[in-house]
């Protein structure tokens, strides 16, 4: 059962990838997967919470765990109560932060969209040049990501794009591209990525040092596909008929400024709180969209019938509730996997196939991030290694705070999930809100991704070996 539970990974995550051709939507192929591996995981609890490790110990850290605070505990009905009652309950929490999040991210953006505050901005982006507005939306990504968050910076950035970009094909490049950016601005932030935080949360590096290490090699994972997609790109692009003004509409100037600054001012506020009052950025989301909720209301409802749809109650049937399933089941199905034990026997074994080399180590974890969610590989890690003491030598000195390996954790678990669109959170973010095709993705968008991943790895080694 150990086993199965990673073919129907597999055929699930293939059943995702070839929402097209099977015609059948990803959310759904992604919600089966989810229940199914818990399904399989209850089914098969005996087989899979009793199996050992080389020296006949029980090899699921967390199971273990479990029997050491609840000795009394009937261990037939033990294993129902570990997988149903607390392991299924606290990725249930997890994902429901992401959840949350997302959803209150997209509905503030909905929120600006519906008030024709993105206007503001896409009147004073003159060029037609496809070469340049590529560099400037990429640009403008990677240093947003890192002050907002790399998901909340590709909501409002794809969403921007629909105001600039008529061609869908040409729209989905600057799309990927955003992914892309967005990823590599979030790898070098102490609150721009979650495995980011994580480690800073954790003590594995300090936010002054992970940004002075990782931002020339986060630079550089962007640059490199943007200086060869740029090339592809030629000529000037279609921008979208600019529609005129209605004389009767309720939505004036002032509200459109109103929209858009309260709205992105409300998005800075979440990391902000998240930094000094240590707020999850869920309920730091929730508070600020609750706030913007409360004063839209107010405006609304004083100016009268003709502003009814642009209430948020409107507004949030217009949400993409697919994009937020899809989450669901992907995160769920990873949870699974992880409380199985399927993530730390993976994580286990990264050392022994780099051959105890941190960097191979390193970068092992970054390509499996576009697989499996960076999120329980960089637990993973942190769990396995810890943070040595400062006097260590040999092997164990590249596990001090702010040794090499957290610092190389921090670029390759934030950019590698660029390979692949459904391997971060930006990417299902982009590929729910334009459906930008799996398959599509993966031809033209997955190569350039894996080139500028290793060109910041090598960029990385380098600035070691030189300073």
């Amino acid at each position: 059962m150990f086993i199965l539970m990673v073919v129907v990974f597999v055929l699930g995550y293939a059943a995702i990838a070839l929402e097209h051709p099977l015609k059948i939507d990803k959310a759904a192929s992604a919600i089966i997967l989810g229940a199914l591996m818990w399904v399989l995981f209850v089914v098969g609890k005996d087989a899979i919470l009793d199996r050992t490790n080389e020296n006949g110990q029980l090899s699921n850290q967390a199971w273990n765990e479990y029997l050491l605070h609840h000795k009394d505990a009937d261990p037939s009905e033990a294993k129902s109560d570990f997988i149903i009652k607390e392991q299924s309950l606290e990725h249930l929490g997890d994902t429901s932060e992401v959840l949350f999040f997302l959803l209150c991210a997209m509905t503030i953006v909905a929120i600006i969209d519906k008030h024709n505050g993105f206007s503001i901005i896409t009147d004073r982006i003159k060029t037609k040049s496809k070469s340049k507005l590529l560099w400037l939306l990429s640009i403008l990504t990677f240093f947003m990501s890192a002050v907002l968050d790399n998901l909340t910076t590709t909501i409002v950035m794809v969403t921007l794009l629909n105001k600039l970009v008529v061609d869908k094909h040409l729209r989905w490049i600057y799309a990927g591209m955003i992914v892309l950016a967005a990823n590599a601005g979030g790898a070098w932030s102490p609150i721009g990525d979650v495995t980011t935080i994580m480690l800073w949360i954790g003590g594995q590096i300090t936010a002054a040092n992970i940004i002075k290490v990782a931002i020339v090699p986060s630079m550089v994972s962007m640059i490199v596909p943007l200086a060869v997609l740029s090339l592809q790109l030629k000529g000037d692009l279609e921008r979208p008929e600019i529609k005129f003004e209605d004389k009767n509409s309720p939505i004036t100037e002032k509200i459109q400024k109103f929209a858009l600054y309260w709205g992105i001012a409300s998005l800075i506020a979440v990391p902000i709180l998240k930094t000094f009052l240590h707020l999850p950025p869920y309920l730091g989301m929730l508070l600020v969209l609750g706030i913007f909720w409360v004063i839209t209301e107010i405006w609304h409802r004083r100016a009268g019938a003709s502003h009814v749809d642009f209430t948020v109650s409107n507004i949030l049937t217009t949400v993409d509730t697919p994009t937020i399933l899809f989450f669901l089941g992907i995160l769920t199905a990873v949870g699974a996997l992880q409380s199985a034990g399927h993530l730390a026997l993976l994580s286990q074994s990264l050392e022994t196939i780099s051959g105890g080399n941190v960097y191979g180590i390193g970068i092992i974890i970054g390509v499996l991030s576009s697989i499996v969610d960076n999120v329980p590989l960089v637990a993973g890690a942190m769990g396995m290694y810890g943070v040595t003491a400062p006097d260590s030598i040999g092997f164990l000195s590249n596990f001090v705070q702010d040794g090499v390996f957290w610092e190389l954790l921090a670029y390759t678990a934030g950019t590698g999930g660029s390979i692949l669109i459904i391997g971060s959170a930006a990417g299902v973010a982009a590929m729910g809100l334009e459906k930008i095709d799996f398959v599509w993705y993966l031809k033209h968008i997955s190569w350039l991704a894996l080139l500028g991943f290793f060109a910041g790895a090598g960029c990385f080694a380098l600035l070691k070996l030189l300073f």
